[in-house]
Formats: structure tokens, sequence, C-alpha cells
């Protein structure tokens, strides 16, 4: 049992379990019934997705230590109260079954859900 990161749209792997969509906007020129057909996912999760605010950002982020603005705004974000919920019911969920997060962004080490696999590390999550 455990969380697999992905790219949202790529093709499954065997065994990946539910796909939880945790960006701020589903995809574009897309029906919400295709959604999951086109692997892009299955629940649209965005409780720990970043601010449209941080998401620009992070967007704008050309250097590391923009970058690392970035980081460091999402993490407070996703230290409120009920993003924090949403990560520690994930967590405790990996322990239990198999199940995938993530994004739409190509370079997972410039994309919120590196900061994602981190912080679900940190709450002792299983990672595939």
């Amino acid at each position: 049992m455990a969380v697999r990161i992905v790219r949202l749209g790529t093709p499954r792997a065997k065994g990946e379990g539910l796909r939880l969509g945790t960006v701020r906007r589903p995809p574009r020129g897309v029906p919400k019934a295709e959604f999951a057909r086109r692997d892009f996912y299955d629940l649209w999760f965005p409780e720990v997705a970043p601010s449209t605010a941080a998401v620009a950002q992070a967007l704008r982020a050309t250097t590391d230590r923009e970058w690392a603005a970035f980081e460091r705004r999402y993490r407070r974000e996703l230290s409120a109260p009920g993003p924090r919920r949403a990560l520690e019911l994930l967590a405790a969920l990996s322990r239990q079954t198999d199940f995938s997060v993530g994004c739409y962004c190509e370079d997972e080490a410039r994309c919120h859900r590196s900061i994602l696999r981190q912080r679900l590390r940190e709450l002792g999550a299983r990672l595939a």
C-alpha cells in the first residue's frame, strides 16, 4: 500500500489506484466526463493545491531563490488546519490502500507535487 506522486495526463501505472488531482483548476478543454478516461484524475482534490496567488508565484519563479520563496509560501498554506488535516488523511490512507496524487507540470522539481511528496514523507506516508 502506498501513495504514488504522478503527472496528471500520463498513463497510469499498474496498481496505481484512485488518482487525485491536487490542482487548483481542472484540465482545460477536457469534458468532465473524460477526466478519468484521459488519465487526468478520478477525483478533484484542490484542498492541498497551492492558492491561485501561490501558483502565479511558482510560474514566475526562474531562480532557486524565487522557487524557495514559493516553497515557503506553499508550506505555510499546507500548515493551515484544513490542508493539514487533508495531508494527514492522505498519509494515513497510504498505509491502507494504493492511490496517487498529482499535477500537470512536466518537471516535478519545479512543481508543487515535489513539496507534497516531501510533506507526505514527513507525515509518515508510504510512498511508491
